[in-house]
């Protein structure tokens, strides 16, 4: 058991609440998009300010925490040697209490050989996010492997269902599609999506890009969309963005773009999809998903290319795009016609992907700067905030409370 030491705790009885909302037990939130419904997030914070609790995490990460009743859940790489110049890991999933920031299991699930591909300087061993679903936590290592466990910590079962070589570590995160889990392998060679049953891990399908692409290698997360009654599942990869059925595997549709590395998640809203296209340009598409085949030429409404993000992803909200460029620029587009409504400099630089709740924009730095605006036609600075400690993870959110991890520490605000 790895041992973690809690910085400040403060009563649990502070965290009821009449406010219900789903658990943000996924990357993005239980929609997917960054969205909360919580209206009692904390706009102000730092290392001495409304900080409830924080402790310290083994290992190194950059996925971000889920919360699922009174568990916070991570996953992590531990080095076996961190002294040495290589070393194996120990892929583990570590859960928190909510209420007090207690160690409540810590899982050793797969060991990382020291003769691994090196990864990104940006990147982790343990980079994809939890998912927890049904009282399951299912966690995701790319080529290393795939685990189901309890929320007890126990392990039900673990694969390596497709073996390949990746570039830069591992990336994207799983969704969860009906009774499968999905998620894509865009490496060095082999760009695939793949759907993993849940209850056994075995696998149901794999759709092919057949990709062409000069460099192949994507770490996006995929979106679950419904159009016309039918479930497609939104995946992007290196020059080419699928829609994918989500029962059979099957292509419906596909849209081509020149970009590599990409990253962001799409998002889908009121019968429009937004997808970027990351390295070396980075685009916004605005696709209309309801064609077959290929569409580039028929089903594209717009596109813009200017301060688009290589990494986060965006949020849509009220016929509005809010994005941050990887180089700390903040843009809101018109989400109908892709026309800038304005355009700031924010500063930093920009990995984690922002969240929207009770009608703000969290943006979170690489330094570990946070700036809340308004989420509107109108530019307007809430808050900064700043821990000074490196963070590249998503928020994570709680009824009260955000959970950010840094390179150090995961830590909870609230008022």
């Amino acid at each position: 058991m790895y041992r973690t030491r809690v910085l400040l705790v403060v009563s649990a009885f502070l965290f009821t609440s009449p406010v219900v909302a789903q658990d943000w037990s996924v990357f993005r939130g239980p929609s997917g998009d960054g969205v909360s419904e919580y209206k009692n997030l904390p706009i102000e914070w730092g290392v001495d300010k409304n900080v409830f609790w924080a402790v310290e995490l083994p290992g190194d990460g950059w996925s971000s925490p889920v919360v699922v009743d009174d568990q916070v859940i991570v996953t992590s790489a531990v080095a076996q040697q961190p002294t040495a110049e290589k070393s194996a890991y120990d892929l583990v999933v570590v859960a928190y209490s909510l209420k007090t920031g207690k160690a409540l299991w810590n899982t050793k699930v797969f060991v990382q050989p020291e003769t691994a591909p090196r990864i990104h300087q940006k990147n982790s061993h343990a980079s994809p996010t939890p998912v927890v679903h049904k009282g399951r936590v299912y966690v995701h290592f790319g080529h290393q492997g795939t685990a189901c466990l309890s929320l007890k910590g126990e392990l039900i079962w673990k694969t390596v269902a497709v073996e390949y070589k990746p570039v830069h570590g591992n990336g994207g995160t799983p969704i969860i599609v009906n009774d499968t889990m999905v998620f894509s392998i865009d490496g060095a060679a082999t760009t695939q999506v793949v759907a993993l049953e849940l209850a056994t891990g075995n696998v149901r399908w794999v759709f092919d890009r057949e990709s062409d692409a000069p460099r192949k290698f994507s770490f996006s997360t995929p979106a679950l969309i419904e159009v016309e009654g039918k479930q497609q599942i939104v995946s992007p990869g290196s020059d080419v963005v699928h829609g994918i059925d989500a029962r059979t595997g099957k292509m419906i549709w596909k849209v081509k773009y020149d970009g590599y590395s990409v990253i962001p998640k799409p998002i889908y809203r009121n019968g429009l999809l937004y997808v970027c296209t990351s390295y070396n340009t980075p685009w916004i598409y605005c696709i209309d998903p309801t064609g077959n085949g290929d569409i580039t030429d028929t089903h594209v409404k717009w596109s813009h290319q200017k301060q688009v993000p290589h990494t986060p992803s965006i949020i849509v909200h009220e016929g509005m795009i809010f994005m941050v460029s990887d180089r700390g620029i903040g843009s809101c587009l018109d989400a109908n016609t892709g026309d800038v409504v304005w355009q700031e400099r924010i500063g930093g630089n920009y990995s984690a992907s922002p969240i929207l709740a009770n009608g703000l924009i969290y943006l979170q730095s690489e330094q570990g700067d946070a700036t809340v605006i308004e989420a509107s036609r109108n530019f307007k600075v809430v808050a900064k905030n700043t821990f000074g400690e490196r963070t590249l993870a998503s928020y994570g959110v709680a009824n009260g409370a955000l959970l950010i991890r840094t390179s150090e520490k995961l830590y909870c605000i609230r008022n």
